[in-house]
């Protein structure tokens, strides 16, 4: 009996200690080691050819202002179905510039690139699957980067 809980501390104290390292590690690092680990190549981004952008939103807001002329040129530019489409939403770092609902930047980011990437697929301009959303902080707009990747599936 005094052995199994003599076995219960032990393994206690080791994941104590688990813990107290996990802060240690850069979580970039830990991350790139789980994906080694299980075998998961990491995609490098596709080089980028071309940008747009759709500027003039609202602070605290991804209503899109006229996004015509990122449609017309993601129809014309997304033609070749080697290339792909990164949206990068961006925040401009302020304390209006950040979700209303949640207060975070970040949220606000992902939405605007997501109204953008929605107005995109709702044309058909680009399929949804050459869309990669990225956040990001910079100014209040967001960013259509235009990438070839060279074939790969």
């Amino acid at each position: 009996m005094w052995l199994t809980t003599l076995a219960d501390l032990a393994l206690l104290l080791v994941g104590f200690f688990v813990l107290l390292q996990a802060d240690q590690v850069d979580p970039n690092t830990l991350a790139a080691g789980f994906r080694a680990g299980f075998g998961i190549k990491e995609q490098a981004p596709a080089m980028p050819v071309d940008l747009a952008a759709v500027n003039g939103f609202a602070p605290g807001s991804a209503q899109l202002p006229d996004g015509a002329a990122a449609l017309a040129w993601a129809g014309t530019a997304a033609a070749d179905p080697r290339t792909r489409l990164r949206i990068i939403g961006e925040v401009d770092g302020s304390a209006a510039d950040v979700d209303p609902v949640t207060g975070s930047g970040p949220i606000l980011a992902a939405d605007r690139a997501r109204a953008v990437a929605a107005m995109l697929v709702r044309a058909r301009a680009v399929a949804p699957e050459r869309i990669a959303i990225v956040t990001a902080r910079g100014k209040r707009r967001a960013v259509l980067s235009l990438g070839y990747d060279g074939g790969r599936q």
